[in-house]
């Protein structure tokens, strides 16, 4: 685990208290705005993110995830049904997130730096199947986080999401 972690943990979701703890960062080379548009147009996320699928905002207003979004979505294979908890424009976002045995919780935290901004993406997940799984889960999760940042710049690059 890295010596400080950027998330604002609920107590139940600590990497403490978790079988599975992920950090994946990215320093990203458009400004938080940017990254930050692509990153609540979730509906768009397969797009560029090829592990996630079938994104369906439920009691949202508009295209983009807001406080209290609940949406589902497939990730892994699995469908899982979340509600985005904390939501600082440009700064912070997590959801918890429920699906076959699981409780997950996933943030991220952007930053500004000269070059643009960094941007940090923790997850922790609990129940049977993460402490069942966790040798095979956890690997798997760093790589796609990993890809979700690396798409994230790929479409930054761009500018900020067409309008719906």
């Amino acid at each position: 685990m890295p010596n400080l972690t950027v998330t604002n943990w609920p107590p139940d979701c600590v990497p403490e208290r978790s079988p599975i703890y992920t950090w994946n960062e990215l320093t990203l080379t458009v400004p938080p705005e940017v990254a930050w548009s692509w990153l609540i147009r979730a509906p768009l996320w397969p797009n560029w993110y090829s592990n996630s699928r079938q994104v369906v905002l439920e009691n949202a207003s508009g295209p983009d995830l807001a406080l209290g979004t609940w949406f589902s979505w497939t990730t892994f294979g699995v469908r899982v049904r979340t509600v985005v908890e904390e939501f600082v424009p440009c700064e912070r976002l997590a959801w918890r997130g429920t699906g076959l045995g699981a409780v997950g919780y996933h943030a991220w935290y952007l930053e500004p730096c000269p070059q643009g901004c960094r941007v940090v993406t923790e997850e922790t997940q609990h129940g049977v199947v993460p402490f069942l799984g966790r040798w095979v889960l956890r690997p798997g999760l760093l790589h796609y986080h990993q890809k979700w940042l690396e798409g994230l710049e790929r479409m930054g690059q761009t500018g900020f999401p067409p309008e719906t």
